[in-house]
């Protein structure tokens, strides 16, 4: 296993479109352990392989019971309710945006044998779901948030309230 370099809001990788797995072998399986263990070393929710510069369809999502789920070739199948809360990226680090994301979420993946299953999460999970197949398909948390704010200022912003 190895840590991986996480790429900013500003590289072209993070803007494309990634492609599904078809083949489930070694190299997937080095991906998953690289970036569970990437994940860990930067204290995050979710890590999608656009993030390590790897333009395929996996996300690792930390869950409710702190336990990293993989999640190959994921789909929303199902999404319920809504919540608004602050959201922030490791590849927009130092910044955070006030997102709407829906409070409970279904998804459909592969593990990393290519066996199909689904999980659902709520609050914070479900919001990461949301936010890591966006990645997928070229999109940041930044395109639903009218500003920016910076950690300090959300310090600030979390002190009043």
């Amino acid at each position: 296993m190895a840590l991986r370099k996480i790429l900013t809001d500003e590289d072209p990788a993070l803007h494309k479109v990634c492609r599904p797995y078809t083949v489930f072998d070694e190299r997937l399986w080095g991906l998953l352990d690289d970036m569970k263990e990437t994940l860990a070393d930067a204290n995050g929710a979710g890590l999608a392989a656009p993030q390590v510069g790897i333009l395929r369809r996996a996300v690792i999502v930390v869950d409710s019971n702190d336990e990293m789920l993989e999640l190959v070739n994921p789909e929303l199948i199902w999404t319920d309710g809504e919540q608004e809360g602050f959201e922030g990226c490791l590849s927009v680090p130092g910044r955070w945006g006030l997102v709407k994301r829906p409070m409970r979420a279904k998804v459909r993946a592969q593990d990393r044998n290519g066996n199909w299953f689904e999980v659902s999460g709520e609050e914070i999970v479900a919001r990461c779901f949301c936010h890591e197949l966006e990645h997928l398909d070229g999109h940041l948390f930044t395109e639903h948030t009218d500003r920016l704010y910076t950690t300090k200022e959300l310090d600030a912003l979390m002190e009043r309230e």
